[in-house]
């Protein structure tokens, strides 16, 4: 049974008359006819009393027509819905991020912002490791999420949202306070403030010392940038931190910048691409939290282009 041979049945059962049916639904009435017949075929069943000057429906014509409209009209409210999604006017959008994000992405006006363009699209917001967001982006849970990331993972498309150096964070009146040329090797004594593995800039910071093959010592394993702070800037240990964050808390902080290798923070936007072979997110209301993205915090960066969002209008 196909949606088209309800409609077909609707429209003779309403008109009473094969012409005017075929009419309405704008095919032949020899078109219409056969419809009707496979219908009557398929179903076993008498559903039009067919005579010279009338049609008149059945007792299982009249049984029918009630689930035949239900269905008729489930059908065009699923195409309403899935076009009030498409246009922005209807839907949801999960938004994943890493605790305590830097100045340059403040998440709460740029929800409230999205929120008085489209006030019928929810926003979920949920936080995690960057680990925990990319596999919720893998599986669905999340449409779009915010994370630092080195190297990009194959299945998930980022855009580079920000970029900063790390810096040394220590208290204002430490020995390496001021530096700067530090070199990884005169930190392998320093005990250091970090996040917990996976968390914040742990991994990139793990890396720097691999890659240069350099041990440091971890004295205190944090989930939380404020928490973190009090501790380095107490003086029990230092860190390696966005040059943002650290400019943000002098003078309570004091500061060294690292000489080479320069250990770059990359703040990037993950989502699940389109299947069309655009760089744009799948999810549409995703697409259009990148464009405001764009339009408010990074407007020197043509992110529209870059991840290939239509313009509004």
């Amino acid at each position: 049974m196909e949606l088209r041979q309800l409609q077909h049945f609707v429209a003779v059962a309403e008109e009473r008359h094969f012409t005017r049916a075929a009419q309405r639904v704008n095919i032949v009435q020899s078109a219409l006819s056969s419809s009707i017949r496979a219908l009557e075929e398929e179903l076993a069943a008498k559903l039009f009393v067919r005579s010279t000057r009338q049609v008149r429906l059945t007792a299982a014509g009249q049984a029918l027509l009630d689930k035949a409209r239900i269905a008729i009209a489930a059908v065009r409210d699923a195409r309403d819905a899935v076009a009030a999604v498409q246009g922005l006017r209807r839907g949801r959008v999960s938004i994943g991020t890493v605790q305590s994000l830097p100045a340059f992405l403040d998440l709460p006006p740029l929800i409230e912002h999205f929120h008085g363009l489209y006030p019928d699209i929810e926003v979920r917001l949920c936080q995690g490791s960057s680990s925990q967001l990319l596999d919720k982006i893998r599986d669905g849970r999340l449409d779009l999420a915010f994370l630092p990331l080195g190297d990009p993972p194959q299945d998930v498309a980022t855009t580079m949202i920000a970029c900063d150096a790390l810096v040394l964070a220590c208290a204002p009146g430490h020995a390496l306070a001021g530096r700067r040329d530090l070199s990884l090797a005169e930190l392998r004594h320093e005990p250091f403030v970090d996040f917990q593995p996976d968390w914040g800039t742990r991994t990139l910071v793990d890396r720097g010392f691999l890659d240069a093959a350099i041990e440091r010592r971890i004295v205190f394993e944090v989930n939380d940038l404020e928490t973190l702070l009090d501790l380095v800037q107490r003086n029990l240990g230092v860190a390696l931190l966005p040059e943002a964050v650290v400019a943000a808390r002098r003078p309570s902080l004091g500061t060294a910048l690292l000489g080479e290798p320069e250990l770059c923070w990359e703040l990037v936007a993950a989502y699940l691409p389109a299947q069309d072979g655009h760089a744009a997110p799948a999810d549409g209301a995703a697409g259009a939290f990148l464009r405001q993205l764009h339009e408010r915090v990074s407007p020197g960066i043509d992110l529209c282009a870059v991840v290939g969002i239509p313009e509004p209008g």
